[in-house]
């Protein structure tokens, strides 16, 4: 058990004790840490007599609790496990939710059970994307999908490598970027967690719970199988990845989902997806470190890179940003290769 937080210098907190004590008047509950979260928001799990609760604090001028309240009824008329929203002082920024537990799937994932619990994430992640509906959730336009693209030369290259890309290397970067969107506009367009990874499940009774699905967009049908397979903190061999790409293609297939008839197609747009979302999170990790204080995000660069290369490599539209990539770091160029 973690230790107990301190109200000292943290109004916030001592404001939050008083908001829970106001929902179980007699009674003072026990707050511990719950989570970490890249985040200004954080979670603490409250334990009662009666059992333990969540509760969120997400100070409402850096967060809104909105979205969470909207998508969490979403999923949950979608048949997904999610916590239930039980009080909400949303002018505050205090969430109180069900508890789905303390072990993640990013704590429990071995290479015995990996099959098991990933064919759970995709029976789930099926069921999200058949619930879609155009309009319900804000679009993954070309205009964010470059929004978020634009984090990695400002974040990553300018403020964590110190580096000004030149004429020809921004050239390349925006071509590259063009590719990247244009082949993830052209996908079929569903609900998208957009952080659906280990991290965000939970081990749970129906399995797997799912957390963090407050920025849920309406997007391409790849980009939550990316960030499941091709996660921030836990790597897999490729054949492996493969094959539960090729899983979740033929259970989507038989729900309806509109992926595609090519499965050859189907994972290279999961890659290029992937892609998007690799160099997204490169600049989102130096962001945090340098504006938000958090620097252990960061750590987890090197596996970001190697993602981005082992892409990059395997096709020939992507070999300018192989060559960036290897300019970058300092690199002697790799030989490529296509399929």
């Amino acid at each position: 058990m973690q230790d107990a937080p301190s109200t000292a210098d943290d109004p916030r907190l001592e404001a939050l004790r008083a908001w829970l004590a106001s929902q179980w008047p007699g009674e003072t509950p026990t707050l511990e840490p719950a989570s970490a979260d890249a985040s200004f928001r954080r979670y603490f799990r409250v334990r009662l007599r009666d059992g333990t609760r969540i509760v969120m604090d997400a100070p409402p001028q850096r967060e809104d609790t909105g979205p969470f309240i909207r998508v969490a009824a979403l999923m949950r008329e979608a048949g997904l496990h999610v916590p239930e929203v039980i009080a909400a002082d949303r002018e505050q920024g205090f969430l109180l939710l069900t508890d789905l537990g303390a072990t993640t799937y990013l704590n429990a994932l071995t290479e015995a059970n990996a099959d098991g619990l990933f064919a759970d994430a995709i029976t789930a992640l099926i069921a999200w994307q058949r619930a879609s509906r155009p309009g319900v959730l804000p679009p993954y336009d070309r205009a964010l999908l470059q929004r978020e693209l634009d984090l990695f030369p400002e974040w990553y290259v300018g403020r964590h490598l110190g580096t000004t890309l030149g004429e020809a290397q921004q050239a390349a970067l925006s071509r590259i970027g063009s590719v990247l969107i244009d082949s993830a506009l052209a996908q079929p367009q569903v609900h998208v967690h957009r952080d659906y990874m280990p991290r965000n499940l939970m081990l749970s009774t129906p399995n797997p719970g799912v957390l963090d699905f407050q920025d849920a967009v309406h997007g391409p049908i790849t980009y939550d199988l990316a960030s499941l397979f091709r996660d921030a903190f836990i790597s897999w061999p490729e054949p492996r990845v493969i094959d539960w790409v090729a899983r979740y293609w033929e259970q989507a297939r038989r729900a309806g989902l509109p992926v595609d008839a090519d499965f050859g197609e189907f994972y290279r747009a999961f890659e290029w997806m992937g892609l998007q979302r690799h160099l997204k999170v490169l600049g989102i990790f130096a962001r945090i470190r340098y504006r938000d204080g958090k620097p252990a995000y960061l750590e987890d660069a090197p596996r970001f890179l190697r993602y981005a290369r082992e892409v990059a490599v395997r096709y020939a539209a992507l070999s300018p940003l192989l060559q960036l990539l290897d300019e970058l770091e300092q690199r002697g160029p790799q030989v490529g290769y296509t399929f």
